[in-house]
């Protein structure tokens, strides 16, 4: 394989084997697809990429971890139809996220004051917001959040998306039911892994009922939660298992858990000095400040670090997989690519040079490659969005009128 050669995805031709991996823009005030969002995918399109990934699509409102993501839903239809079709004209395919906060939030303006995962307890993770519990959710919760997914997917797909990667990782609700440390359940959705899987099978089928065969389908998972009680590779094995039985075609893997271990993730400097800085809620302000070096330790980087637990689900499953995770160089991508992998994701180096992809395929090294310094991370709630402070002008700032 080659890292600029074209393949197909249940039946879409891609120009290349990278994807730029959802990282939250920060360029949707009030859940509103805005002009500066459009512009942002439009230019990682016109870089090279061969999906543009649109981060965190609430499959309602009440599954919003922030107030200001995208919810697919009809009033935010045409605007969504805007965003694809930049992508499309760029060459490249958009997909979008189809998520679920689960039992934590930080959303305003929900239908109730509690938030419902798996399994009760204190929902540290919104409880500056007023959101202090998490209850568990009921098997109409259940029931209502499954045919949430397959409306979220058939807008989606009617908006114009060629694609659409269910978010399974980093401590949302899927990833929540999966994780052995948040689900407590004691009925058929918890315990055993088979059980665990129960609620996010339904999903995938679902979604795949809404938006029929012939249409590629993702899924982001974790090869592990970044802690001892937390989901291990081993099961991430049998989930890829479960998921290529269920119809997935393909999977990125990552790891890490947003409320405890996000470092996992991410992989080098830690971005809280940033955060603190870009944070307007003083109570939230002093959280970060009291707590936050427990949870936003740095942690080493190295290049393709997800590289050996991924090897393990590659032994296990035909499906196309995806690495994540530290992908810098042409090196990096043609290292993956020789492991058998079918294509690489990259978010922070995209963010610090979205040209990333013609540069390599031209020869050229282009803007340097990202120094995992996280800045941009401490960016994402800023007015200007996320965007690396190295590279100059944050993109979709600047954005020509309509004509």
């Amino acid at each position: 394989m080659e890292i600029f050669e074209s393949w197909t995805l249940a039946g879409k031709t891609l120009r290349n084997r990278i994807i730029k991996t959802a990282t939250f823009e920060g360029m949707c005030p009030g859940g509103k697809v805005t002009d500066r969002l459009i512009e942002f995918h439009r230019r990682h399109a016109e870089g090279g990429v061969a999906i543009s990934t649109v981060a965190y699509g609430a499959v309602s409102r009440d599954a919003r971890t922030f107030n200001d993501q995208i919810v697919l839903e009809e009033e935010n239809f045409d605007d969504l139809c805007r965003l694809t079709a930049a992508i499309r004209n760029e060459g490249a395919i958009a997909s979008i996220q189809l998520a679920h906060a689960g039992g934590f939030t930080q959303a305003s303006g929900r239908s109730s004051w509690v938030s419902k995962g798996p399994s009760g307890g204190l929902n540290t993770y919104g409880m500056m917001s007023g959101y202090p519990i998490a209850v568990p959710m009921s098997y109409a919760d259940m029931d209502r959040t499954v045919e949430d997914y397959g409306r979220a997917a058939a807008l989606a797909k009617r908006a114009g998306f060629e694609a659409l990667e269910i978010h399974m990782g980093h401590g949302y609700m899927i990833s929540q039911f999966l994780s052995p440390a948040t689900n407590k359940r004691k009925d058929e959705y918890g315990g055993s892994l088979e059980n665990r899987l129960r609620l996010p099978l339904r999903i995938v089928k679902a979604v795949r009922d809404a938006v029929g065969e012939d249409f590629p389908l993702l899924a982001k998972t974790n090869l592990s939660d970044g802690f001892k009680t937390g989901l291990q590779i081993d099961e991430a094995v049998e989930i890829a298992r479960a998921l290529e039985a269920a119809g997935i075609n393909a999977l990125v893997m990552s790891g890490g858990f947003v409320s405890k271990t996000p470092m996992y993730l991410f992989r080098g400097d830690s971005p809280l000095a940033e955060m603190v800085a870009a944070e307007k809620n003083l109570i939230r302000k002093w959280m970060l400040k009291l707590g936050g070096a427990q949870v936003f330790r740095p942690m080493k980087f190295e290049e393709n670090y997800f590289r050996d637990q991924a090897l393990k689900v590659r032994a296990a499953v035909d499906m196309p997989l995806v690495l994540l995770g530290g992908v810098r160089t042409r090196e990096n991508m043609e290292e993956a690519l020789g492991d058998g992998f079918q294509a690489v994701a990259m978010g922070r180096p995209l963010l610090h040079n979205p040209d990333l992809p013609n540069q390599i395929k031209s020869g050229m090294v282009g803007n340097g490659y990202c120094t995992n310094c996280n800045l941009c991370v401490g960016k994402m709630d800023t007015p200007e969005g996320v965007h690396c402070v190295l590279t100059g002008e944050p993109m979709g700032i600047q954005v020509t009128p309509a004509a």
